[in-house]
This record gives structure tokens, sequence and C-alpha cells, in this order.
């Protein structure tokens, strides 16, 4: 009878040992994104992650402010939608106590318009919608400066402004826009820089209907980040093995055909 209750209280420690493996095994995390390609990619990445015992729900935006305010405030654990210099801008601007972890995928940028099929087209006066945030504007003005339709300050450098405008022969009118409103505003400009996560969004195809576009090898591969105190947690690595699985990367070179590139 005594060898029959230590059995059974070893089957109850047994099984209590067990759910607490399993509770472990399933830790779910938060991970902010925006729409279009990266809220795409990283639901590949969430049954990724499933596979090794991580759950992820996702949480998507419609701007770039609130997911570094959500990621700082605790709403959320992770976020994967900026490159680093806004990273760094948003870091250095609000005190944010934030990381990157891991490189994910690299959108060149591109500027489109409806009125024109060449750069060459723009007329003296023309309105060139550019993001308003320092990182993406000044991005998209060393485009512009790229293709030879205006000059920037020998050190504007990543942050460039339209003040940092020291040549304009066409005399460009720069229209700064929130990122995310620059498709639906794009019929009232003459043309726009337009990041690509936005452009796809919008159903514009970059490869096809930008008329410039960035090299993809600059500065501006995207990123996971993280609060600076999670760093050690089991469920980071576990989070960016998932993202920079075989199954991740074949999956955006299916999708996208080159407008979106792995960066790992």
């Amino acid at each position: 009878m005594q060898r029959r209750f230590i059995l059974k209280l070893a089957a109850v420690f047994g099984a209590t040992a067990l759910l607490a493996n399993v509770a472990q095994a399933d830790e779910t995390i938060k991970v902010g994104v925006t729409g279009g390609p990266h809220a795409q990619v990283m639901e590949v990445v969430k049954q990724v992650a499933a596979k090794n015992g991580l759950n992820i729900k996702i949480v998507e935006f419609a701007d770039y402010v609130q997911p570094n305010a959500a990621l700082a405030s605790g709403d959320l654990d992770a976020n994967s939608y900026q490159h680093t210099p806004y990273l760094d801008a948003q870091v250095k601007d609000r005190g944010y106590k934030l990381i990157k972890i891991a490189d994910t995928v690299t959108f060149p940028m591109g500027i489109y318009s409806k009125k024109f099929k060449l750069l060459t087209q723009l007329p003296v006066g023309a309105r060139i919608a550019v993001p308003n945030d320092p990182t993406n504007g000044g991005r998209a003005l060393l485009l512009l400066q790229k293709n030879g339709l205006l000059k920037l300050r020998a050190d504007a450098g990543l942050k460039a402004t339209p003040l940092d405008i020291v040549d304009n022969p066409r005399k460009l009118k720069i229209v700064e826009l929130d990122a995310a409103q620059i498709p639906r505003s794009l019929a009232d400009v003459d043309a726009a820089a337009i990041n690509t996560n936005f452009a796809m969004e919008a159903g514009l195809k970059p490869k096809q209907d930008a008329i410039a576009i960035e090299d993809p090898n600059g500065p501006y591969s995207n990123i996971i980040a993280i609060r600076a105190v999670d760093k050690d947690k089991p469920w980071v690595a576990k989070l960016v093995a998932a993202y920079h699985s075989p199954e991740v990367k074949q999956f955006i070179e299916t999708k996208y055909a080159g407008a979106v590139i792995a960066a790992w």
C-alpha cells in the first residue's frame, strides 16, 4: 500500500514537471510589424517558430511611430519593421532602451509617378513627396541626389533634410508627408519617394513601376528590435533562428522576386 502511494506521488510530480516543461516550451511573444511584406514574412516566421515551441502573436501597425513606442512601453516583446538608422534616431530622440538583435530584409526605396515614365520628364517646379521622418526623408533626398535631381551639403549624411539642399536646378518642391500616407497622395504630386513595404501594400510593383530605385546594398537593412533588458531571454534566439530559417528565405525569394531581399 505504501509502495502504491509512493508511485502515485511520483506520477503526480512527473505530470507537474511535464506541464511545467510544456508551459515553458509554449512561450508566447508579441511582435509588432507594419502592413505588407513585414507582416507577410512574419506569418512565415510564426509558423517556423511554432515548431520550436515559440508562439508569436503578430500585431500590425499603420505607421512607423507606434511600434517602437509600444515596444518601449512593454506592449510588445519585439518589432520588425524598421532599418538601423531609424532605430538609432528613435533611441537618440526619445530615449528608448531598444537594441537590434538581427538583420531581416532590405526594401530598396523607389521613386514613383502616375504622371511621368522617366525622371527626366519631371518639369521645373515639380512637386516631390518624401517621408517626413528624419531617416527616411534623408534617404529619399539621397536617392534624388543620386539621380541628379538636386545636390545636398557634403556633410548632410543619412539625416539630410530639405534645408540641406544646396543646388536645385529644377526648382523641385519637396513635400514632406507621413511615409504611410504617401502612396495615397501619389496622384496629387508629380512624383514620390515611397518605402517599398508601403508601395507594395498599395499595389505598386517596385521593379516594374518605380522610375528610380535604390541600390539594395546600402545602409538600410531592416532589423528585429527588442528591449535591451530582454537580450538574454531564450525566446530571442528562437525568434532570430526562425526568421533566419531556410523556409523564410525561400518565401522571400519566391514571393517578392527581388523587390524584397533577405539581408542575412
